[in-house]
């Protein structure tokens, strides 16, 4: 058997990832979270019914509670984090308090973990804003691509510091106890039970609202990866041999399309017809944003296969009659 952990199990990418695990006979998922933000729905509890999966309610920024984790593990996907713009805009000192000390307490426990081939990081490709912001950058974005920093004052700074000092941590561990690790940087992933505060249910709920929807940064791109995807990405990079101590992007360049056209498509899958309002752009909000992922193919050995289109028609079907149960 091997045995897995999930930290942030109950969230968007850890669910669904959960339940591809759960799927292998010879797997066992143990699922974390502290269920601040991640959810114990009824999908949650239908992935915990199954023999294989078992649930730790933990805070990570508490090493009595890390402590609670099974050693007799062979993967661990660190996904449990302090995101959203909405919640780094108001709380930054929180977002440096959860995903710095959580990874750190984390990797403080797995130093003991006998038979651990391989430690996941989920970082972001947030930490390229500073870098593009800066200096530009070639978009497909490759993850040799050198990092910078916006304004160290700036509320918005301290989600990418965390994730940039997030992967630099797990090298680090690394480096000094031995432990392998691969960090993945997502991009734009989108999919049923993503919460609402996201530009793909956002804007489902604007066109079932009026049909009169207002787009801020209409032109701005981004390249949009269905869930399915990355989490096959996600294992993908955990088990291949060519990952380990390796940054990896992971997302759909495919799947690169404007913020206007995001929203016709969804009005398509929502079989609705809308007037779109052109609003400024956000501020902060990169022009582009696209992974080069061509180290996801050569060194893992996948390239996502799911369409935009057919993406939201799925996330569509499940928010369909959710759009009124709103959670982030």
């Amino acid at each position: 058997m091997k045995k897995v952990i999930i930290t942030g199990g109950a969230g968007f990418v850890g669910l669904a990832l959960g339940r591809t695990l759960a799927e292998r006979p010879d797997h066992e998922v143990v699922l974390a979270d502290n269920l601040s933000r991640g959810r114990r729905d009824e999908e949650f509890d239908a992935l915990l019914a199954r023999d294989n999966v078992s649930f730790v309610e933990a805070d990570l920024t508490d090493p009595e509670a890390v402590a609670r984790l099974p050693l007799d593990i062979d993967h661990v996907y660190h996904l449990a984090a302090l995101i959203g713009v909405k919640h780094v805009m108001k709380q930054p000192d929180q977002v440096f308090r959860v995903n710095l000390l959580g990874i750190l307490n984390l990797f403080e426990h797995l130093r003991r973990a006998p038979r651990l081939e391989r430690v996941l990081f989920s970082s972001t490709s947030e930490v390229y804003a500073g870098t593009l912001k800066h200096y530009g950058m070639p978009v497909p974005t490759p993850e040799t691509t050198p990092l910078a920093l916006d304004d160290l004052a700036s509320p918005r700074t301290s989600y990418a510091l965390s994730k940039i000092a997030g992967e630099s941590i797990a090298f680090q561990y690394s480096n000094a106890h031995g432990i392998p690790v691969t960090n993945v940087r997502y991009h734009n992933v989108f999919g049923p039970r993503m919460g609402f505060a996201h530009v793909v249910p956002e804007t489902m709920i604007k066109i079932s609202q009026s049909p009169k929807v207002p787009v801020p940064s209409p032109t701005h791109t981004r390249a949009f990866c269905f869930i399915d995807d990355a989490v096959a990405a996600t294992i993908a990079c955990a088990e291949s041999p060519g990952t380990a101590n390796q940054i990896v992007n992971i997302g759909n360049p495919a799947e690169e399309v404007s913020i206007r056209s995001l929203v016709e498509k969804v009005a398509r899958v929502m079989d609705r017809e809308v007037e779109i309002e052109e609003l400024p752009d956000t501020p902060g909000s990169p022009a582009r944003r696209s992974p080069d992922i061509d180290r996801l193919q050569s060194l893992a050995g996948y390239r996502p296969s799911i369409d935009l289109e057919t993406g939201l028609s799925r996330t569509w079907d499940w928010y369909r009659d959710r759009l009124d149960q709103r959670f982030e």
